[in-house]
Order: structure tokens, then C-alpha cells, then sequence
């Protein structure tokens, strides 16, 4: 099989017993996660992400948008199996926590959000699943470097005046 190092690594995760959900996921998703510069895109690709309608300062709706028939219900699935399990005990703790505050539908989100995100590092990494993936996120690099001339341009952009010290 051409896939069948990533079909086991996602068998690794989370309610992701069956081979048609992995198949599912692979298909949908692809293995090669350079199409996604982070997980955050990846999870806004899915349509786990909050749409944004604003116009003239007002706010017309607040909810995820309609995207991916196939993977978002999937994952739907998938963490209403993890929540009611014990086994994973990181995922159900903080579904019980947010659940009180916010919600069953809006924590289930943001639980398939992190399901996806541990994915997403699980396929990344080429690594099977553990309880801190969900929490990666590609923190950019320390050693940055910009030239005068663009830091005082991002300033300027940011509304700061410059003044010449000479």
C-alpha cells in the first residue's frame, strides 16, 4: 500500500481505530503537509476556524464556516468518541472544563481543532501520536533579522511617526 506508514501513524491517534477514518483523513487531507504552512491553516482549510463577516465595524454572524464535507463531520465523529472515552484523559478533561463555559457544540470544535492539529504534527513529524502534539504550533525562528530601513517602514505602517535623532 502507498500510504501505509501514514494510515499507521494516524491509527495511532485518538478514536481513530479504523482504517476507513485514517483512508478518510488521507484522502481528504493529503499526506504531504507543505501545502499547510501551520496547523492553524490547515484547521481554517477544514472549516474549523471562525468566519469572519464583518462590514462597517458591525459583526453580522460569528460561526465556523461550511467547508469540507467530508473531514469535518469525520472529525465530529471522531471527538464526540475521544470525549466520552477515558482513555485519553488531556481531551476529555478540557472538553469537561470548556463544556461548563461554553457549550457542547463550540467545545466539540475547538476539539476537533485540536485533534486536527495533532495531525497535522503527527503527519508533519512522521510521528505517532502523543498527549502535547495538539499543543505544537511553529514558532518562527529566534534569530530573525530585518533591516533598518524595514523596521522603520513596519513602524510607520503601525502609525508610529519616526523622528531622526540627528
Amino acid at each position: 500500500m502507498p500510504y501505509q506508514q501514514e494510515l499507521d501513524l494516524i491509527l495511532t491517534a485518538p478514536s481513530f481505530k479504523n482504517v476507513f477514518s485514517a483512508i478518510t483523513i488521507i484522502s481528504d487531507v493529503d499526506v504531504d503537509m507543505e501545502a499547510f504552512p501551520s496547523a492553524k491553516h490547515l484547521c481554517s482549510w477544514a472549516g474549523l476556524a471562525p468566519i469572519n463577516n464583518e462590514s462597517a465595524d458591525k459583526k453580522k454572524s460569528v460561526q465556523v464556516s461550511k467547508a469540507r464535507c467530508y473531514i469535518k463531520p469525520l472529525l465530529f465523529q471522531c471527538t464526540n468518541s475521544v470525549v466520552k472515552n477515558e482513555k485519553h484523559s488531556e481531551i476529555r478533561n478540557r472538553y469537561l472544563r470548556l463544556r461548563r463555559r461554553y457549550g457542547h457544540k463550540k467545545v466539540i470544535i475547538a476539539t476537533a481543532r485540536m485533534l486536527l492539529t495533532a495531525l497535522y504534527n503527527m503527519l508533519k513529524n512522521k510521528e505517532p501520536y502523543n498527549s502535547v502534539l495538539y499543543r505544537k504550533s511553529n514558532v518562527l525562528p529566534i534569530e530573525r533579522e530585518i533591516s533598518i530601513e524595514q523596521a522603520v517602514l513596519m513602524a510607520q505602517l503601525q502609525g508610529y511617526r519616526i523622528k531622526s535623532a540627528i
